[in-house]
C-alpha cells in the first residue's frame, strides 16, 4: 500500500497571526473557498485538538463529504487535519506557517493519502498520478484564495 503525498507552499503578504485565522475559522470556509460548499460543526470551542467538522466540497466535479479531525495543534505555526472516507482511505493534512518578515507569511501544505488495500487501492496506485496533480491543483486554488483574501484585510482576524 503506497502513500501518495504532495506538497504545495504558498508565500502570502499578510501577518502570521491573519493567516492563521483565515486557515483555521473553518465556518467561514465557505465564504473563503469556492470549492467548499458547506461546513458542519461537529465540536464547540476554540480550533485545536479534538475540533471535528464536515466539509462538503466539490471534488473532480462532485461533492463529497468527508469528516475531519484535528490531531495536532500549536498555534499559530502548526496543524494537522486528518480524515478518514467512507472508501476505507486515510487522509492526513499538515499545514505549516512561517513567518519570513513583518508581513509575510510562508504556508506549507503536505497533503498525504492512505488508500485502500484491495482493489480500490490498487485503482488509486493506478491513477495516482492523476489524483495528485488534481490535489495539487485543489489545494493551490484554496491557498491562492486565502491569500486573496488575507492580502486584502478579510478572511482574518
Amino acid at each position: 500500500m503506497a502513500n501518495r503525498s504532495v506538497v504545495v507552499e504558498r508565500r502570502i503578504a499578510a501577518p502570521i497571526e491573519r493567516v492563521w485565522h483565515a486557515l483555521t475559522d473553518l465556518e467561514g470556509a465557505p465564504a473563503l473557498l469556492s470549492g467548499v460548499d458547506a461546513v458542519e460543526m461537529l465540536s464547540q470551542g476554540p480550533f485545536g485538538v479534538g475540533t471535528r467538522w464536515r466539509e462538503t466540497r466539490r471534488v473532480l466535479g462532485k461533492q463529497a463529504t468527508e469528516e475531519m479531525y484535528v490531531t495536532a495543534s500549536d498555534a499559530p505555526y502548526r496543524y494537522v487535519v486528518e480524515a478518514d472516507s467512507p472508501g476505507g482511505a486515510h487522509y492526513d493534512s499538515e499545514f505549516l506557517l512561517r513567518e519570513v518578515g513583518p508581513d509575510a507569511t510562508q504556508v506549507r501544505m503536505t497533503f498525504t493519502a492512505v488508500p485502500p488495500s484491495g482493489v480500490g487501492g490498487l485503482l488509486a496506485k493506478l491513477f495516482g498520478g492523476i489524483g495528485a496533480r488534481a490535489v495539487a491543483k485543489t489545494i493551490a486554488k484554496d491557498l491562492e484564495e486565502v491569500a486573496s483574501a488575507v492580502e486584502k484585510g478579510h478572511g482574518g482576524a
